[in-house]
């Protein structure tokens, strides 16, 4: 059995609008396979490349603790006041400034993996970070072609190839509103 790295913690961000059992396996996979210490789910208030999210911060943050409550490897944190940035970068550098000699992994989406290079200092964030990226439906194949994938070392990440769970938080919001 594989000790735990006790110098590695898990980056899970985003606007957890809401939260779902998804967030929560790609979590405790995550803690299962990259061996982590912590994992930090940082809630931003909001996503910069999406519109005015659909629950306020104070509910999505209750709800992202009543889902993580059981596992306490999985920490709830909002850091923008402290930060005063919403950018990953600026959550990475102050998360680092605090944690000197930890190894911090990103923990993103193949989804989202197409879209990195739109990232404010994406290049900066993966010299400070490792990436581990998780499979997304209709996504892996564009993640092969994305331009951030050009410029990558393949070695350099993870990948996760996941049992998908059918489940986004666009389809929890509209439920909400039937």
């Amino acid at each position: 059995m594989k000790k735990l790295n006790n110098s590695a913690i898990g980056i899970f961000g985003g606007s957890f609008d809401p939260p779902h059992k998804g967030h929560l396996k790609i979590s405790q996979v995550s803690l299962k396979k990259i061996k982590l210490k912590k994992l930090y789910w940082i809630i931003t208030n909001k996503n910069p490349f999406k519109k005015k999210p659909f629950f306020n911060l104070n509910l999505r943050i209750a709800a992202c603790k009543r889902i993580t409550n059981k596992n306490k490897k999985i920490k709830v944190i909002f850091l923008e006041n402290k930060v005063k940035s919403t950018r990953t970068i600026d959550i990475v550098k102050f998360l680092l400034n605090k944690n000197k000699k930890t190894i911090f992994y990103l923990i993103i989406g193949s989804d989202v993996f197409c879209s990195l290079h739109r990232w404010k200092s994406w290049k900066k964030i993966l010299k400070l970070c490792k990436l581990v990226v998780f499979s997304r439906k209709g996504f892996d194949k564009k993640m092969k072609k994305s331009v951030i994938n050009k410029h990558l070392n393949q070695k350099e990440i993870i990948y996760i190839k996941n049992h998908k769970v059918n489940i986004s938080s666009s389809q929890l919001r509209v439920s909400y509103l039937k």
